[in-house]
């Protein structure tokens, strides 16, 4: 396996500009791996219904920014950070689209941005997301009893890089701003990075789900 040192050092060589964004960027050594952040989920919780039968409510952290995680460009692995600011002009956008997806399949969507069954906001662990899901979506059916078993855990997004900078030896490199629109934010099986939570329960009023969230960030783990 090509050690960080040496991937570094031929990147030093191979790199233009510190600002270049890394080339074959992906989630692992293999080729062919995408390049996605991903992170495990925490706990998963789903309460007796009271207000509807058929909404459950789901919660999380998709990208746990100030945090590194390894990646691997086409000289060999390095770590990877998100900044904390890095959401703020894509968030602020009116038309903000971002669906939440399983396995990054755009045909399995469970709650979108523009139908307001999706948030997104930023809290201290990084891109924090709320959905609406409708257990009578087959999508829903199919990934709520994996959800609850712990067969499937992890979170991941889908985004493109507008600006950041590799540190002066090569070793890291820093995403200083990312578009998520139109990419999406997904239930995955695995995963690279384990900074994220998620939680799914039943639908609660709107204005608790902003101290449910808190809750869950101030959770110890």
């Amino acid at each position: 396996m090509i050690e960080i040192r040496q991937a570094a050092l031929a990147r030093a060589h191979g790199v233009g500009q510190v600002s270049h964004r890394p080339s074959q960027r992906r989630c692992a050594q293999d080729q062919g791996a995408r390049a996605v952040m991903r992170a495990p989920l925490a706990t998963l919780e789903i309460r007796a219904a009271e207000d509807d039968a058929d909404v459950l409510q789901f919660a999380g952290v998709a990208s746990a920014t100030e945090r590194s995680y390894e990646m691997w460009d086409m000289f060999g692995p390095y770590s990877e950070i998100v900044s904390h600011d890095a959401f703020d002009v894509t968030l602020a956008r009116e038309d903000l689209d971002v669906p939440l997806v399983l396995a990054h399949d755009q045909m399995r969507r469970i709650a979108r941005t523009t139908l307001g069954t999706l948030r997104l906001s930023m809290t201290e662990p990084g891109l924090t997301v709320g959905a609406d899901l409708d257990r009578r979506d087959l999508d829903v059916q199919y990934i709520e009893p994996k959800l609850r078993a712990g067969l499937i855990d992890e979170m991941s997004f889908a985004f493109r890089i507008v600006s950041g900078q590799w540190s002066p030896d090569y070793t890291e490199y820093r995403i200083t701003e990312v578009d998520i629109h139109r990419g999406d934010v997904a239930i995955v099986g695995w995963g690279a990075n384990p900074h994220t939570t998620a939680e799914l329960r039943q639908q609660a009023p709107r204005e608790s789900v902003a101290a449910y969230l808190d809750a869950v960030i101030a959770a110890p783990r």
